[in-house]
């Protein structure tokens, strides 16, 4: 949390006279201005230029698996044979995960 110290400073006799009941006031009172609102309709009504995206294609080149690679069982990445910290029966697990 930021500090202003550049603000005035309460005395001990000032910070004592904020009771309970007024601080839990002043707590309700911040509070009440806020709305409850569905964050995926308020994110459906905004219209972001070039948002359309219906026309553009996805191509993907899927490259085969290179003899010095692994799949993590863990994180399920495909790592470098170096990144290999150990294998559990036949599962090989990355030194991320390790």
């Amino acid at each position: 949390m930021a500090t202003d110290y550049d603000a005035p400073r309460k005395t001990e006799e000032e910070q004592s006279e904020d009771s309970i009941e007024e601080l839990k006031a002043r707590r309700h009172e911040k509070n009440s201005g806020k709305v409850d609102e569905d964050e995926v309709e308020a994110a459906e009504s905004f219209e972001l230029p070039g948002a359309d995206l219906s026309h553009e294609e996805l191509s993907v080149q899927v490259v085969p698996r290179q003899s010095d690679e692994f799949t993590c069982s863990s994180c399920f990445l495909v790592h470098h044979r170096s990144q290999l910290a150990h294998t559990k029966g036949k599962q090989l697990i990355c030194v991320d995960c390790a």
